[in-house]
């Protein structure tokens, strides 16, 4: 799904909605119900809205609440008449323009085409400033249907490397929330956890969040951790979940999240917010099936794959059982990268407590985090 292209119109199914539909051939058009419309809009990472109005329609209201959660999203408001009040209103309210349908209709969209060329204007003055890299928001979900494949390494080792390899805001969330692993592979001790920001969930902001993460040592990537306790994890719900990641998404550059094996509510709509997912496989014939079992349910479930997820083969070796090109004739999904095995170099460094890197520029690199290093910075390029 392409987001350059994606608008969101939230309303009712009216008249005026069809001709709003009408007049924007050139884009993607997500119909959000006004009923619904907060849940819904967390699903996405919404750029321009165009809200317009309707019998039930609280206009003033919905954008308000709009602007509140999607500070950086830009607003279009499409009434039936001419209305200084309301204009007054609106704008007061956070919408940047308002247009008058039908007489104004045929502007609609120029003025679209108006508001990308000023988010792009506005995203490209960032980069240019420091204060904004490739990846703004970015979720990236670490996941495998099978267990010890090294996801859970690979997830910290690439949150890591993004931190020590730009100047981004890079946050890891360990969502493994029964028994945790993050702190064993970033070498972190702590009794802190992403639970204790259950208490302020409604109004979550980046003060909140760092209040409660810990910092990794030698890269100063953020990291929550997992409450590593059955009972605690039983608290987390999924409105927790995607409030956790919109708060994120509003206050970090990429956020790295390491999922649990199994498949339930919760990690499904992890997998729905993420930008890409990086499914976790070894080259052997169970993880193919295993991946074939995941496939299936995802399409029953509905879950959007193409162009979304990606397989990161570890372990690679002369004694794996199969290569790249056998998985090919089996698998559609592309290969991301191919991680080296190297058991001892990553034990070691898991017994004394510390990450594979512990510097921008190091000259001994074991092979799994050269691999990695070559795969994030072709990435943040």
């Amino acid at each position: 799904m392409n987001k350059q292209n994606q608008l969101f119109l939230i309303g009712e199914e009216n008249e005026l909605y069809e001709n709003i539909t009408a007049h924007l051939p050139a884009y993607e058009l997500l119909h959000i119900s006004v009923e619904n419309w907060s849940e819904d809009l967390r699903r996405y990472d919404p750029t321009i809205i165009v809200v317009y109005q309707g019998e039930n329609t609280l206009s003033t209201q919905i954008i308000q609440e709009i602007y509140n959660e999607f500070p950086n999203v830009s607003i279009l408001y499409v009434h039936s008449e001419q209305d200084f009040s309301l204009l007054r209103d609106v704008t007061r309210a956070g919408a940047e323009d308002f247009l008058i349908a039908p007489s104004e209709i045929d502007t609609l969209e120029s003025r679209v085409n108006h508001f990308w060329q000023e988010q792009q204007s506005k995203m490209e003055a960032a980069v240019s400033s420091g204060s904004y890299k490739k990846g703004k928001g970015q979720i990236f979900a670490f996941y495998s249907g099978k267990g010890g494949t090294g996801k859970t390494f690979l997830s910290t080792s690439f949150a890591q490397t993004l931190k020590l390899e730009s100047t981004a805001q890079v946050i890891h969330l360990d969502f493994n929330f029964q028994f945790g692993g993050a702190e064993t592979y970033l070498g972190i001790e702590s009794n802190r956890s992403l639970i204790d920001l259950k208490p302020v969930i409604n109004e979550l902001n980046e003060h909140h969040i760092r209040n409660v993460s810990e910092k990794e040592e030698h890269s100063k990537l953020e990291v929550l951790l997992s409450p590593r306790d059955a009972e605690m994890a039983e608290k987390v719900d999924e409105e927790f979940m995607i409030r956790l990641l919109r708060a994120c998404k509003r206050s970090y550059d990429f956020i790295v999240v390491d999922l649990p094996s199994s498949i339930d509510e919760k990690t499904f709509n992890v997998l729905e917010e993420a930008d890409r997912i990086y499914y976790v496989m070894t080259l052997d014939t169970p993880a193919i099936r295993v991946l074939k079992h995941v496939e299936d349910l995802f399409k029953r479930l509905g879950l959007q794959t193409e162009e979304r997820l990606e397989l990161i083969l570890n372990f690679k070796g002369r004694e794996n059982e199969l290569t790249k090109k056998d998985l090919e004739k089996f698998i559609h999904f592309p290969v991301s990268v191919e991680i080296r095995r190297d058991i001892k170099g990553v034990q070691s460094a898991v017994n004394q407590g510390v990450p594979l890197r512990k510097a921008t520029k190091e000259k001994k690199l074991i092979p799994p985090a050269k691999d990695i290093q070559k795969w994030v910075t072709s990435m943040l390029k």
